[in-house]
């Protein structure tokens, strides 16, 4: 997953898209970047690193314009430690092109060959973004007709961009001289969602991968960019959109409602707090069903995305709520973070206990999922240190068992704990006295109870069912076989600083 962020305003945009980056924070910790543009010229700086700490008042100024793009970055494909891959990536042909992409591509490898072979195109990096900005260039070339750019040749190049590629993306991309394009795939996977806010000057437009964006930066929602569809919006303000897909089935990640998004985001019709509420609603009801033995003396959430899920769940169990970890705010998602050492150094720096809440008493403690069992293990065995009897630990959502390929750093089964163990098993290695899963059916029902629109999911790291047909065992094996290599390229990088000229 990552943060994309799309701006064409009346006023400068700078400050917008880094206040926009700060909140998408949470989608990516690896890298950001922001670009801009002012006439012909665009501006671009990016570097490694959370979005506070790559900007500096200098390099604010020096982005001018008022319309641009944003992106902070959770690597999924190509190498985490190369800075030349954050995002936004420029291309200079045809029309001059910048894009930040949300998602991953499981056509990736064939379509370099195709883009070195036939379309005469060189990749730089190991980024799937880059193809795609060159996948999207190519059409944009093909598309036009003595090099002129309108919103039919626009049209045509996402359609053949939807022809080509194959995976998961959501996209926002400058078109140097006309404006901001942004489109999703026919699937809808990974979410965008469209505000706009009313000035004196004229109507302003921002896209981005989550409403909270909009919530803050003063700007309406307005809707969703749905599957297949791309929406143009020019420098004047002019907003106009097509679907360009031959075929659309809306399915979005679960795991978005699961843990990726905002409580506060509205994505898909679908307000994340009230899915995560429905989800406590049905585990209650499972333990009710299947575990009534238990004796539960404090329903504990693990901070932040499972609390509405634990809260709904101990109300429903008519059991007290308590918060018994104190989270360290500044230490990042320790699901996203690289290497199981430094996901088992961090949980002991990002929560500590309180004791208050554990000594003598039987716990049940709620996470919104269980991926790689590093952090369940050691939080259990916080909560035995700090005295708790027994430790039952529940999940929101159904053991992950297969590789997601669309965007989110669970690519090998090797490294998912529930992959080739029974609950029981997982329960024995993660140290609880009791282990118990949301069922798949009653997840899918808590997100279409609040969008009954909502009717398919991609579920793929819960049934290895990949949505978009194309995720063969020989595309799944070679992804593995890659995880377990070294890294493509270790070196630290610098903070990049470009000012590009294209034509107007």
């Amino acid at each position: 997953m990552c943060g994309i962020l799309g701006v064409v305003a009346t006023t400068p945009v700078n400050e917008l898209l880094y206040d926009g980056l700060q909140v998408l924070q949470h989608r990516g910790q690896d890298a950001a970047g922001i670009a801009t543009a002012e006439g012909g010229r665009f501006h671009m700086y990016k570097g490694p690193g959370l979005v506070r700490d790559v900007f500096r008042t200098r390099n604010m100024r020096d982005l001018i314009g008022n319309w641009g793009i944003a992106h902070c970055r959770y690597p999924t494909a190509g190498s985490a430690s190369n800075s030349a891959e954050a995002q936004p990536l420029y291309v200079n042909s045809p029309f001059g092109l910048m894009l930040a992409h949300n998602g991953n591509l499981t056509n990736a490898e064939p379509l370099k060959r195709d883009m070195f072979l036939q379309d005469l195109r060189h990749m730089n990096t190991n980024s799937d973004s880059e193809v795609l900005l060159n996948v999207l260039a190519h059409e944009l070339q093909v598309a036009s007709t003595k090099y002129q750019v309108d919103a039919e040749t626009i049209f045509k190049a996402v359609a053949g961009v939807h022809r080509r590629v194959k995976g998961a993306y959501a996209v926002v991309a400058m078109i140097a001289g006309y404006g901001l394009l942004a489109f999703r795939d026919p699937y809808g996977i990974r979410p965008l969602v469209i505000g706009r806010n009313e000035t004196p000057q004229g109507m302003e437009y921002l896209v981005a991968s989550e409403s909270v964006a909009i919530d803050t930066l003063g700007f309406h929602f307005l809707r969703d960019v749905e599957p297949g569809e791309a929406v143009l919006i020019d420098t004047r303000g002019q907003f106009v959109s097509r679907q360009c897909a031959e075929k659309t089935i809306h399915a979005p990640c679960m795991f978005e409602f699961v843990y990726l998004a905002r409580p506060d985001s509205l994505m898909d019709g679908v307000s994340v707090y009230e899915s995560r509420v429905k989800m406590g609603e049905f585990l209650a009801d499972k333990i009710r069903h299947t575990m009534p033995h238990l004796a539960i003396d404090a329903v504990i959430p693990i901070p932040d995305s499972s609390r509405p899920s634990a809260l709904e769940l101990a109300r429903r169990l008519d059991v007290p709520f308590r918060e018994g970890f104190v989270k360290n705010r500044y230490i990042g998602r320790t699901f996203i973070m690289p290497g199981q050492a430094s996901r088992r150094k961090s949980v002991r720096q990002k929560l500590n206990a309180i004791a208050q809440e554990f000594r003598g008493k039987n716990v049940l403690l709620v996470d919104d999922s269980i991926v790689r069992g590093t952090t369940s293990r050691e939080i259990i065995q916080m909560a035995r240190d700090a005295g708790a009897k027994k430790v039952y630990f529940a999940s929101a959502s159904p053991p992950v068992r297969h590789a997601n390929v669309y965007g989110i750093d669970m690519p090998s089964r090797a490294e998912l704990i529930a992959a080739y163990r029974s609950d029981e098993e997982i329960r024995r290695e993660i140290g609880a006295d009791a282990l118990i899963y949301q069922d798949l059916e009653a997840l899918k029902n808590s997100v279409h109870a609040v969008n009954p629109a909502l009717t398919r999911f991609d579920t793929s790291c819960f049934d290895g069912q990949y949505i978009t047909g194309d995720v063969s065992p020989d595309y799944l094996a070679s992804v593995e076989s890659a995880r377990g290599k070294p890294g493509r390229d270790d070196s630290e990088g610098g903070q990049l600083d470009l000012n590009l000229v294209t034509s107007e």
